[in-house]
């Protein structure tokens, strides 16, 4: 028996081949289960719904991909609209994934201190509060026994330059995850979240992630960076009965990186560097 033979859900948040949540979606649909997704809202003229294009083709002949509509999750009208199509297309769901995050460009590569108030308010609005919208609308269609997931960042947890007003919004997701998983543990639904190391995707191309792959292969104890698929995998086990009696976590995928005290073996590599100059 397949991992998820059986299962149904939502996956919130794929923008592209390159998204954790399609690496996670991929595991999913393999394991058996049945899938619907969202995509970005396309811009009224934009004729060629390039936000639709990019995760259609994803999707495109997988008899486990059910259905693609738009979601605009500064809309409870939409956020309801989609849950309605999630429960006519797939009755009750047993998972759902939240990827959504959004900050300007304007507030986001500006330290923290000079982010706007308007920026602040939309960057919590689409990266934390939509977590919270999401789910309760969720509430009537999720199943007993049945997992929602969160995609979170170390920058929520420690300084990481850069990340500036994105890691507020993570740590307050943080903590939302962490209340969710009480308000809804008496329905018997799990809420944990992932925080994955630095990968290739549109997110980390917006905060300037460069060189931070290299940075996180010289220091984590496996003395390598992760891959999408490693990722798609833990994420997978998150939203599984595998995990059940997991909930109001953070899971790191990291290769060990956010437990480590000093930069560990990449010293050494300082040091030899060092000794040659001299």
């Amino acid at each position: 028996m397949q991992l998820f033979e059986g299962k149904k859900g939502l996956i919130v948040g794929v923008a592209n081949n390159h998204s954790i949540a399609w690496a996670i979606a991929e595991q999913i649909m393999a394991g058996g289960g049945v899938c619907g997704f969202t995509h970005l809202p396309d811009k009224p003229d934009d004729e060629r719904k390039k936000n639709r294009h990019r995760v259609g083709k994803l999707i495109d002949g997988n008899p486990n991909a059910k259905f693609l509509v738009p979601l605009d999750v500064q809309s409870n009208e939409n956020i309801a609209e989609v849950m309605e199509t999630a429960k006519q297309e797939l009755g009750e769901i047993d998972f759902l994934l939240h990827s959504v995050a959004y900050a300007s460009l304007e507030d986001l590569r500006v330290p923290t201190v000079e982010c706007s108030r308007e920026g602040f308010k939309l960057a919590m609005d689409i990266s934390a509060y939509s977590m919270i919208a999401v789910t309760n609308a969720a509430r009537p269609i999720l199943s007993k026994n049945s997992s929602v997931c969160a995609m979170t960042y170390y920058g929520g947890e420690r300084i990481v330059p850069g990340y500036n007003m994105m890691g507020v919004c993570k740590a307050a997701l943080d903590s939302i995850v962490k209340y969710l998983a009480f308000d809804l543990g008496p329905d018997g639904v799990r809420v944990n979240a992932i925080s994955a190391g630095p990968l290739k995707t549109l997110a980390s191309s917006a905060v300037g992630a460069k060189g931070m792959t290299d940075l996180y292969a010289a220091v984590s104890p496996l003395g390598d960076n992760i891959t999408h698929e490693q990722v798609g995998k833990a994420g997978a086990y998150l939203l599984s009965d595998m995990s059940q009696g997991v909930t109001a976590e953070i899971l790191h995928v990291d290769g060990g990186y956010n437990q480590m005290g000093s930069p560990g073996r990449l010293l050494d590599s300082y040091a030899e560097m060092i000794a040659k100059l001299k």
